[in-house]
């Protein structure tokens, strides 16, 4: 199995284990010792229209429809969509006449956000098993991606951002939120696999981030919103030890949770 399968491996079992777990534990999905209930970096969703509490695990790190410009009518792909949170909001937006579409890599999540539509009676919300570099969507057939804290843990994050390329229509656009680092993680934190399941080590350095989506053909990229997260505490002492996570702290590595936006050319 090469590297990049044994991380999806991981994380998918992170996830299933997740969505399966009854949510009474109280770790944090940041934790080496994840549970279904999370949110060290996840947004307050309770206020906004279409919000479903059984499909929010807390496992994002903003609020990427804050920043889409969803229109009714739109065509909405949700990356990683999970129990169906963000879907759902999306939905909300687009109306009877909009679609949504979810893509998410793990079989249980995909089973329990088909269940939360079903209850939801939606028609125009569905959900499919896949993984975002190889999206089982049309090319040029929606309007608006999102994404919500899923692509830091993608392997291959230049190809994932040719897939989004792929399937906007011309003149689309994508609102990600997701997390990246200033300064140097730990090798031994970006190393373990656990870290990388927990949303920490796949964390790319902002700029090389912000290079890779330009690259991938977008235009009017630009940070629409940034906030910082502390890397959890129990995290970088599993990773490290006491007097390493220490050392990690006063480096000034800083993790931020930032939504991007950028559009697909029209031409």
């Amino acid at each position: 199995m090469s590297h990049a399968e044994e991380l999806k491996s991981a994380v998918r079992e992170r996830y299933a284990e997740i969505v399966l777990t009854p949510r009474a534990s109280g770790a944090s999905c940041c934790s080496p010792a994840a549970s279904s209930e999370c949110g060290c970096m996840s947004e307050d969703y309770s206020q906004l229209p279409g919000y479903m509490p059984e499909a929010d695990y807390g496992l994002g790190c903003g609020l990427p429809t804050e920043v889409a410009y969803l229109k009714p009518g739109h065509t909405v792909l949700d990356l990683g969509s999970g129990a169906g949170n963000d879907a759902f909001v999306a939905r909300a937006i687009v109306g009877e006449s909009g679609r949504v579409i979810g893509v998410d890599m793990t079989a249980a999540m995909i089973a329990k956000a088909r269940a939360n539509a079903s209850k939801l009676g939606y028609q125009n919300v569905e959900f499919r098993l896949g993984e975002i570099e190889y999206l089982p969507v049309e090319a040029n057939a929606v309007d608006v991606v999102v994404s919500n804290c899923v692509l830091n843990l993608v392997p291959d994050k230049a190809r994932a951002f040719s897939e989004v390329l792929r399937v906007l229509k011309p003149g689309g656009h994508f609102s990600i939120s997701d997390i990246v680092v200033e300064g140097e993680l730990p090798e031994a934190i970006r190393q373990s696999i656990e870290a990388y399941a927990g949303c920490v080590a796949g964390a790319m350095q902002k700029e090389k981030y912000l290079a890779l989506v330009e690259a991938a053909g977008f235009v009017a990229v630009r940070v629409a919103k940034e906030k910082t997260v502390a890397v959890p505490d129990e995290l970088a002492v599993e990773a490290l030890g006491e007097a390493g996570a220490a050392q990690a702290k006063a480096s000034g590595a800083r993790l931020l949770s930032i939504t991007v936006y950028g559009e697909k050319p029209v031409g």
